[in-house]
């Protein structure tokens, strides 16, 4: 079983990062920490400890403060950031300290699966042992490259569901399937269809504008769960 320390600052946050860690065949939640001091007393006091979800935004220090003095005191626990904290400095400075991977907030349980199970192929491919010739240094390297969304059905762009992701993560409120084709440059009919996977995903909410027409608008928003 390869054992996880679930870091977040929000408790139901962490209770529903931990409950989608344990759905994952092959991981275990070893502990919950809440705040910086109790992720690093966490790491020193587990005997065994295999992996750390970190976010960024604690009480007390960041989640790369929390790594760099990791690292200072000698512990190699591998470290996949899990948070809101979307800027490029950040996410540099994450890839800089060591972390695998990073996993922006709002996620459904396919983003973080995938992830887990890149992890657990990375683990698998170093624990044979040996030398590697380039083939085998590829796949250990791509074995961390896991695809940003795994779930899109047979004929769904991954760039086009991107595009709309990023609009409804920056509206300022629900937009409808017109909204969305505006500023994507997508046609109604493809921002429709997009929408719609991502709502029955979980990852998009759909609620009803009534007009004075009577007939109801579908409008989306992005889901605001972890």
């Amino acid at each position: 079983m390869i054992e996880v320390l679930v870091v977040d600052d929000d408790t139901r946050v962490a209770r529903v990062n931990a409950a989608y860690v344990e759905k994952v065949p092959g991981f275990h939640v070893a502990a919950e920490a809440h705040s910086a001091l109790e992720a690093l007393a966490a790491v020193e006091r587990l005997p065994r400890l295999d992996l750390i979800l970190l976010d960024h935004y604690l009480p007390d220090r960041t989640g790369l403060e929390v790594v760099r003095e990791m690292r200072r005191r000698g512990l190699q626990t591998d470290v996949i950031m899990v948070t809101a904290a979307r800027d490029v400095s950040t996410v540099q400075a994450a890839m800089r300290q060591g972390a695998l991977q990073y996993l922006v907030k709002p996620f459904a349980f396919a983003g973080l699966r995938a992830k887990l199970e890149a992890y657990a192929e990375l683990r698998r491919t170093l624990d044979g042992g040996g030398e590697a010739e380039q083939a085998e240094v590829d796949r250990i390297f791509g074995a961390l490259s896991a695809p940003s969304d795994p779930g899109l059905p047979k004929g769904h762009s991954p760039t086009t569901a991107e595009l709309v992701r990023q609009c409804l993560l920056k509206a300022d409120g629900p937009l409808s399937a017109q909204e969305i084709a505006e500023r994507t440059g997508v046609s109604r009919q493809t921002a429709q269809r997009y929408l719609k996977l991502l709502e029955r995903t979980g990852r998009a909410v759909l609620t009803l504008k009534y007009g004075e027409a009577g007939r109801p608008e579908h409008r989306y928003a992005w889901a605001t769960r972890p």
